[in-house]
């Protein structure tokens, strides 16, 4: 049976998760003008997978309620418009955040303050 490592401590993943989880839903918004928590849920899930961690599921609850707010108040307010034609901008091709896109470092900003 293979061991997953716990998620703890570290704010460097944590933020990661919680930038990707604020990318998920403002993408998902942009896409449907809908506010999905499923798909926030869902999301969290595979990232923790794939990264072969695993979080206490009232931290799961917390990280996605945190994530939900930032895109829902705080990206406005920082000047992130999150549109369709910008939504593929954010990922990936294998579904992970674009760290050279300056949406996605201006959103990883936001997170770490919010941690």
């Amino acid at each position: 049976m293979e061991m997953k490592r716990e998620f703890t401590g570290s704010t460097g993943a944590r933020a990661e998760l919680l930038c990707f989880l604020v990318a998920i839903a403002a993408a998902s918004y942009a896409l449907t003008q809908e506010w999905r928590v499923d798909h926030v849920v869902e999301c969290c899930r595979q990232w923790l997978r794939k990264n072969e961690m695993k979080m206490h599921w009232l931290d799961r609850v917390r990280t996605g309620q945190l994530a939900l707010k930032i895109a829902t108040h705080d990206l406005e307010d920082a000047g992130i418009a999150v549109r369709l034609s910008s939504v593929s901008a954010l990922f990936t091709d294998e579904m992970e955040l674009n760290e050279a896109s300056t949406m996605v470092q201006r959103m990883m900003t936001l997170c770490h303050d919010a941690l």
